[in-house]
């Protein structure tokens, strides 16, 4: 599978063992979802999960005795996830161009198992989060997606029920007022039949610079975004309209930058999608495509490298590999850990 949901640091295996030898392991997924519906980073959920894990094992080798581990433990991740959004805030109202979440990948032809990653925390459903302060993120996303009671979430975020439900309403109206289609609702099989359908015709026109198949995939609509995070070249501003978008397609197809590229069909956070590869083999960029009313509504490419070495070696743009790891984006830490830790 694509997503590695661990990732240990160095001497802390034997204590997160411990915790999870305990019975808290089963709780790892849920925790992911929660982490990465926070932070929109595959990276960082991961670490902040392994953080949370390491806490509970250095609460109980201290004599702690810890009730109930599930609580502990999505306290932990939602508090780390609220104290991450604050230090990433900045960054983000800085970013070049559009930002999109790191895109979690499953091979269509890969393990029959999906990831195990909430349907609903689609690329378009993050996107509109970004409009939300960080306790109205863990507040909306503790109750929409992941179904808490209020008397959970108050104690998870350590604010009073009346003060949680007056910020689920503040935050589901922001969100509301910017979605365009789609959603963040768990598309029934036939959907997401069709919708991976839609992709593998839209994906074989563009491959082949089938000009009438290409525009029968795509809705009038239909935007392109592009996020490259000024580390490689991207569209600085969404591509909208049919035409355009037709036009933008049609000029990558004659890119000398895109010779040689392979493609490989995914479900990019539980949407169709596909991967696209370099000579080499290495990732180059992930598309997600959001497809309703039998057509293509949105189109969402992320090529910036620090966005895709979850999947394996980046590629620069002129073939070879390079040593990114040097200059990798990656958000502060938070020095100081949640409440109640």
């Amino acid at each position: 599978m694509d997503v590695r949901l661990t990732r240990p640091a160095a001497g802390s295996a034997d204590t997160t063992g411990e915790a999870e030898a305990s019975g808290a392991a089963g709780y790892r997924p849920l925790l992911f979802s929660i982490t990465y519906g926070m932070t929109g980073s595959v990276g960082d959920a991961e670490d902040i999960v392994q953080d949370a894990f390491l806490g509970l094992a250095r609460a109980r080798n201290a004599g702690t005795v810890i009730d109930d581990p599930k609580a502990y433990l999505t306290t932990a991740v939602t508090r780390l996830g609220i104290n991450y959004l604050k230090s990433a805030r900045v960054r983000r109202e800085t970013y070049v161009g559009d930002w999109l979440p790191e895109p979690v990948v499953v091979p269509v032809d890969g393990p029959a198992e999906r990831v195990e990653l909430a349907d609903s925390l689609t690329m378009a459903f993050l996107v509109l989060l970004e409009a939300l302060s960080p306790v109205e993120r863990a507040v909306f996303m503790l109750r929409e997606v992941f179904g808490y009671g209020y008397p959970e979430i108050a104690r998870t975020v350590g604010k009073s029920e009346v003060n949680c439900r007056q910020i689920f309403v503040r935050a589901r109206q922001h969100v509301e007022s910017g979605r365009r289609s789609g959603g963040h609702h768990q598309e029934s099989p036939e959907r997401q039949a069709a919708g991976a359908e839609l992709a593998r015709q839209f994906f074989e026109a563009a491959a082949g610079g089938d000009l009438d198949a290409l525009i029968a995939t795509l809705a009038p609509d239909v935007v392109f975004h592009g996020d490259g995070g000024g580390k490689v070249p991207a569209i600085a501003v969404p591509v909208a309209g049919r035409v355009r978008v037709l036009r933008f397609l049609l000029g990558l197809r004659r890119s000398p930058r895109t010779n040689g590229l392979h493609l490989r069909p995914a479900w990019v956070n539980s949407r169709p999608g596909a991967v696209f590869y370099g000579r080499d083999g290495r990732p180059l960029g992930v598309v997600e495509l959001e497809v309703a009313d039998g057509a293509i509504q949105t189109i969402r490419s992320v090529v910036n490298p620090d966005k895709l070495r979850h999947l394996g070696p980046v590629l620069d743009r002129s073939g070879s590999p390079q040593a990114l790891a040097a200059r990798r984006f990656r958000q502060t830490r938070p020095d100081t850990a949640p409440e109640g830790r």
